[in-house]
């Protein structure tokens, strides 16, 4: 029987170096990522950890930082990020015949099918591949489990050549490996291990299987066995279907009127509608809710409205009827929202919507709208053709004053090359 042999390609300081290979200049210089509304950091260059600056750190808190160490900050452009994953993922696909798209920024490779190569090696020109072709710095960590193959890529992010094969070496690796590391335990799990004297992941592999599966269910019990090089977790080569969608925003200033709430929930709505059609999918009911900032003085209010479809849909166009039905229900006058969301609680296969007998010729024509829509979008941009009810100046847009050009997915923000 073949031996299992996994590897976690993981890109470094992911949204840090999406930002960095679309600008050459800033190579070596520290960069940082905000959250939405610009208001925390969420991504760090390796120079900027090195100066201190942990993620979920205030923006405002790191001014002088910024100010005396030049740092470039950016808003976070998922659009960007988004491109340049699906870019790695397939420039990686083209090395191994198995694998799993973990993460945005992660993927496991089945190399069992490649065990008499120099695996070591093998890693390095997948890294090689991906840096000359996206521009993105990744890390590989070979092993017998998936939860191994984590491990290994810790270790593979502090070396030179960003790759480690931990097979042979498990013992001393997890020996000074923080339990609190370990892939799948938590911060519950490590409260209670470390009552039971457990601190690192070799100390969690010599606990009873019995006692493990009692007090951290069969969930540890895997993770213990992977760290043990028994696979518990095969590559899920296919992503597990979506049962439900939620896009919300925090607003870039408080929001009162009610025309400017449907606008940022039919805005939230075309996103949702138009993920739901790229993966083949449809909402048989749509919710909506606003609410204001418990973090803020004032007046508290928060609702949430639902209507149900009379058949599974992913059109934007009945996704913004269904919100102006349902918004004056639970809209109130006199508070100042913060937040609203579009949720889709019950998803299913788009097929299940095709070959209706019954779909009028109008809704023949909205289809034919939609798709006419995604295809102009997705060449020249995701929004250059939208509804009018997403609204034009968005007031109520989230705050996003750093954020870089769409530099992969528009025509008219491509970067430009002198030659001299």
């Amino acid at each position: 029987m073949k031996k299992t042999i996994v590897a976690l390609a993981d890109c470094n300081s992911f949204y840090a170096s999406c930002e960095r290979a679309m600008r050459p200049d800033l190579d070596g210089r520290p960069i940082v990522v905000l959250s939405n509304n610009d208001t925390m950091v969420v991504a760090a260059s390796a120079e900027a950890k090195a100066m201190g600056i942990d993620l979920g750190v205030p923006l405002f808190k790191i001014q002088p930082l910024i100010k005396k160490h030049g740092i470039a900050v950016f808003s976070s452009n998922y659009t960007l990020y988004a491109d340049l994953s699906d870019r790695v993922m397939e420039t990686i696909a083209r090395f191994v015949m198995h694998y799993e798209v973990y993460s945005i920024d992660e993927a496991f490779l089945s190399l069992s099918e490649f065990a008499d190569l120099d695996l070591t090696h093998y890693g390095k020109i997948i890294r090689e591949a991906v840096k000359r072709e996206v521009g993105i710095p990744v890390s590989v960590g070979i092993a017998g489990t998936k939860t191994l193959s984590k491990v290994a890529t810790k270790v593979a992010k502090k070396l030179p050549d960003g790759v480690y094969d931990i097979r042979g070496n498990e013992k001393a690796i997890l020996e000074k490996f923080p339990v609190e590391d370990v892939w799948g335990i938590g911060w519950q799990y490590t409260k209670l291990l470390h009552r039971w004297g457990v601190s690192t992941a070799l100390d969690f592999t010599r606990l009873p299987e019995r006692w493990v599966q009692k007090h951290m269910t069969v969930d540890g019990l895997r993770t213990q066995m992977e760290l043990k090089g028994i696979p518990c977790l095969p590559l899920q080569e296919k992503r597990p279907t979506r049962k439900q969608m939620v896009v919300s925003r925090g607003f870039g200033k408080a929001v009162e009127a009610r025309e400017e709430l449907e606008e940022a929930l039919c805005d939230y709505a075309t996103l949702a509608a138009w993920r739901l059609r790229r993966e083949g999918l449809a909402a048989k009911t749509i919710s909506i809710f606003i609410m204001t900032s418990p973090f803020r003085p004032g007046p508290q209010y928060a609702n949430i409205a639902t209507a149900k479809f009379p058949e599974a849909t992913n059109s934007t166009v009945a996704f913004i009827r269904a919100i102006r039905t349902i918004l004056p229900r639970i809209y109130r006058s006199g508070y100042a929202y913060r937040k609203a969301g579009v949720i889709l609680p019950e998803l299913c296969d788009e097929k299940l919507i095709q070959g209706n007998l019954f779909v009028s010729f109008s809704e023949r024509k909205e289809q034919k709208l939609l798709q006419a829509i995604d295809k102009i979008n997705d060449r020249w941009g995701r929004e250059v053709v939208h509804f009018g009810a997403t609204g034009l100046v968005q007031p109520w847009a989230m705050r996003r004053e750093r954020l870089s050009p769409c530099f992969t997915t528009n025509w008219g923000e491509l970067p430009v090359a002198y030659v001299s």
